[in-house]
């Protein structure tokens, strides 16, 4: 017997032998109503990461906020940026050298505490045991080990991934303050980072709206016989001249003897009129100002009102004493570590 004639045997009995495919009736068509429930963080559900706190990986602590991430973000929107900015100006401004630390490695430092909430200072020494000088270690790679005293850089070059451990006790880090950890400070803005998102999308999506190059947004609908194949096909070439360094130009159609609504303009992207590009920018632009807590006077934001934003002068006074002032407080704790004066502040002078 055909060895291939016995198989498909035993395949035709094997498949008479299944259950037969339950028939499910369709569902009627019928209207249903239904809600979307209510809204959810995008946060939401990570509550076990909470307990970590700050993850040791067995040579030191990750960060419980992306440094990478902050850094990023911080390059994200102008009001971010620029506020950060203007209080590292500020703070370098009213600096006075030391023979230890001069101003250009004071501004990375400052920079480094508004930014990312910690910064570091390295204790250079010399070669008969003394400081030499105070040399301010990058805080996007600085890393805080299992120890108090106990710091690594990561670095990430052409010769490779390295992890440079500095000499126990050589390092200050001055931190922020932080309700979750004690091991690393967070930026006092970390609240307003989903404006600044909201921010930079606004501005990313109306870019690439302009970039299109078809901003006529609307369908020309033409369904007159008595125009002219002829006029059919200037008119489809207008259209396409309209695009790119051509848009925004006026079209004009002639149709002799055509009937009332032989074309019609449907418009299907009223983008200006619909997605509230300056309400998003303004509302997420005050977002980001409360968060940093920088008057708007003294960042140069034209006012949209009639009254202004008030006098700047005051504005800079009151900027100092509630913000600058206690800034300086917390950069000065690093004398404690030293043992000397060495970041100190001179008086805001007088306009």
């Amino acid at each position: 017997m055909n060895p291939f004639s016995s198989a498909k045997n035993l395949l035709t009995t094997a498949l008479s032998h299944l259950p037969a495919p339950v028939q499910h009736a369709l569902p009627s068509h019928k209207a249903e109503a239904f809600t979307f429930g209510d809204p959810v963080p995008v946060n939401d559900g990570r509550e076990l990461l909470d307990y970590m706190e700050c993850w040791f990986n067995g040579r030191f602590y990750e960060p419980q906020v992306s440094m990478t991430g902050l850094a990023k973000t911080f390059k994200a929107t102008p009001y971010l940026s620029s506020g950060i900015i203007f209080k590292r100006n500020f703070l370098a401004n009213l600096f006075e050298p030391h023979r230890l630390l001069n101003r250009k490695d004071f501004e990375q430092v400052a920079l480094d505490f508004i930014w990312c909430g910690n910064a570091y200072l390295e204790k250079i020494p010399s070669r008969l045991g003394s400081t030499m000088s105070y040399q301010p270690a990058l805080a996007k790679y600085m890393r805080r080990g299992e120890y108090d005293d106990q710091f690594f850089m990561l670095n990430l070059s052409h010769t490779g991934y390295q992890e440079y451990e500095f000499k126990p006790g050589s390092v200050c880090h001055i931190k922020e303050t932080d309700i979750d950890q004690e091991i690393y400070g967070t930026p006092e803005y970390i609240s307003v980072l989903q404006s600044a998102w909201l921010n930079e999308a606004a501005t990313l999506f109306r870019r690439k709206y302009y970039n299109n190059g078809s901003h006529a947004g609307f369908i020309m609908y033409v369904n007159d016989p008595a125009n002219d194949p002829n006029d059919i096909t200037a008119l489809r070439q207008a259209l396409k001249d309209s695009k790119g360094p051509g848009n925004f130009r006026n079209l004009f159609f002639y149709s002799p003897n055509g009937k009332k609504d032989g074309i019609q303009i449907i418009p299907v992207s009223e983008i200006a009129a619909k997605d509230d590009f300056a309400h998003i920018k303004s509302i997420s632009r005050d977002d980001v100002l409360a968060g940093i807590r920088v008057p708007p006077q003294l960042m140069g934001i034209i006012p949209s009102n009639t009254g202004g934003f008030g006098d700047p002068k005051t504005a800079r006074d009151v900027f100092y004493q509630n913000e600058i002032i206690p800034l300086q407080s917390r950069l000065m704790q690093f004398n404690e570590w030293a043992g000397e004066e060495i970041i100190r502040f001179k008086e805001l002078p007088k306009l």
